[in-house]
């Protein structure tokens, strides 16, 4: 039915606990499931072992020893032994209703894009798996917790193998832009973009940024961040899931009539930006002897 695919960090202490738990909850999603672990991170090996995951030690790395994503994505469609397959972020916990939402998407002759929001909560211990409440009491803390991140935040992505083989540039995974530019990549190819947010508990465990030298400051900002930034061609390659075409609801698939409007809007922005700073640079001697200061640039 469904090949998961993912890349883990080191399986040690706090990361290791979430990310046995996110691999166990997509075990549970369908009897018909596949999952595909990339890279040679301690200990992933050994927890493939035991949970009967395939392991693909081998990924295209840059010299600071990050994977590049399109090593990734190119493996998995080569290696995944069903049509549908989901790039997922190794802390995300899937619930029963994550398969019922693609198998009301999945058509054979459209190309399409499902992807969604995530809940944010904190879990430190393992889940207990073997007592089916365990959904019902996750769910419950992510609706307690009430953290559900905005439309830029994306952390798994369900399409047909294919779609985006030998596509995708020298991105690096857990550093920013890649995802934005995954949503980009299917609208400009006139696939449909469809948000699942509403109908899919997306559970993201909380963890800190201790596997970057720089903390979260260097995931978000460092060289590598730079370089990922770059790719996106001055934010002409970046969507959002308010971009979708179509929202996925309780009641069906709708079209999303507000995806003209959001990016008419960013429109506006990219090209008013320069402008509005090229004018504060000439304003700037006359403003500051009248002693007026830079409020900011104009909202779009």
């Amino acid at each position: 039915m469904l090949t998961f695919f993912s890349t883990p960090k080191p399986f040690q202490g706090h990361i290791d606990v979430i990310q046995r738990n996110a691999l166990r909850s997509w075990q549970q999603v369908h009897p018909d499931v596949e999952i595909l672990l990339f890279g040679d991170d301690a200990g992933a090996a050994e927890v493939c072992r035991e949970l009967g995951i395939r392991h693909v030690p081998q990924v295209r790395k840059n010299r600071y020893g990050t994977k590049y994503l399109a090593s990734i994505y190119d493996q998995a469609q080569e290696l995944a032994r069903h049509e549908i397959v989901c790039h997922v972020n190794c802390d995300i916990l899937f619930l029963e209703d994550f398969c019922k939402a693609i198998e009301r998407v999945a058509r054979p002759s459209e190309p399409y894009l499902m992807a969604g929001r995530r809940w944010d909560v904190d879990i430190r211990e393992p889940l207990p798996f073997e007592n089916a409440a365990w959904r019902t009491e996750t769910r419950a803390l992510a609706m307690r917790t009430n953290r559900q991140r905005p439309s830029h935040w994306i952390d798994y992505f369900v399409f047909r193998r294919g779609f985006y083989k030998k596509q995708i540039p020298e991105f690096v995974i857990g550093r920013p832009g890649w995802d934005n530019w995954l949503l980009w990549f299917a609208l400009n190819s006139g696939a449909k973009l469809i948000d699942a947010s509403a109908v899919v508990s997306a559970v993201h465990q909380n963890h800190d940024y201790g596997y970057h030298p720089q903390g979260e400051k260097g995931v978000w900002e460092g060289e590598e961040a730079q370089e990922n930034y770059n790719l996106l061609d001055g934010h002409r390659k970046f969507r959002t899931l308010e971009n979708a075409t179509h929202l996925l609801q309780s009641d069906g698939l709708r079209r999303n009539y507000r995806a003209p409007y959001v990016q008419a809007k960013r429109r506006a922005h990219d090209f008013l930006s320069p402008a509005w700073f090229r004018l504060l640079d000439l304003t700037r001697p006359v403003r500051h002897r009248l002693g007026w200061r830079q409020k900011g640039s104009p909202s779009a």
